[in-house]
């Protein structure tokens, strides 16, 4: 029976109905653990990609869920264990102390869990966001494949690539309180940085400022802001100026 492939350029592509929610022991054993000794997978639902060779945003796959991704470590320096984080516009920092993976009946540790936090722009002045990232590795002898039934089981080592520098990352965007995050209301709306407009200033000789249409500003609430004494000015000036014209018409 062929294998069913569910990812496609770097996407995950599951049939309807399908959800992919593993622990952080399946994720460890199942996957990392046979990535790295080059064992079959269960499914081919996680890509490789190199996760910090671009921004959280533009890695593939649908930003309003958790993304999973087969990465490589980077060394930042050719005769040390740090990784290499930085990405284009900002840097992964790491945060708190690792958690160890056990497995299920928790006597060994199988794994360790890192969790980064992007910021943009260069150490140290960078500004916190909220996208997180859980980097695991693997943390078995270098002799041990687990299957299905997490039973020890030899293995051929293929010995193509540095297997041992693999990790296994999760991504995602971390909701604050149940809300949306201000990356993601400014995702969603098609904004980087706001832009704030005067809509009731003129340019001298009555010519309107050249604005966008309405249309185009829908869902982007928040955008123009006008002050509740410049919009209570704008309403009486706009009833004396309604109510002199009826005096006016009446008397003609």
């Amino acid at each position: 029976m062929e294998k069913l492939n569910f990812v496609k350029n770097g996407v995950l592509r599951l049939p309807p109905g399908f959800r992919f929610h593993p622990t952080d022991e399946e994720l460890v054993l199942q996957y990392l653990n046979r990535k790295v000794h080059s064992c079959p997978l269960p499914a081919s639902i996680i890509p490789d990609v190199e996760v910090c060779k671009a921004d959280p945003w533009d890695l593939p796959g649908n930003m309003e869920q958790e993304r999973y991704f087969f990465s490589t470590r980077e060394a930042k320096y050719p005769n040390g264990n740090r990784s290499n984080r930085a990405t284009a516009s900002g840097y992964w920092k790491a945060t708190g102390i690792d958690k160890q993976i056990l497995t299920s009946n928790g006597n060994q540790v199988v794994g360790m869990k890192k969790t980064l936090v992007f910021y943009r722009g260069k150490p140290p002045h960078g500004s916190r966001t909220d996208w997180i990232m859980h980097e695991y590795r693997l943390a078995l002898p270098p002799t041990v494949c687990f299957n299905a039934s997490q039973e020890k089981t030899p293995f051929q080592r293929s010995g193509v690539g540095p297997m041992e520098n693999w990790v296994l990352c999760r991504i995602f965007l971390k909701k604050r309180n149940g809300h949306p995050s201000e990356e993601e209301k400014n995702r969603k709306a098609g904004l980087g940085k706001p832009v704030f407009y005067d809509f009731m200033r003129k340019e001298r000789g009555g010519t309107d400022l050249n604005l966008a249409p309405s249309s185009s500003c829908s869902g982007s609430s928040g955008i123009t802001e006008i002050s509740n004494k410049e919009l209570d000015d704008h309403e009486e000036s706009s009833s004396s100026s309604s109510s002199s014209s009826r005096c006016n018409s009446k008397f003609v």
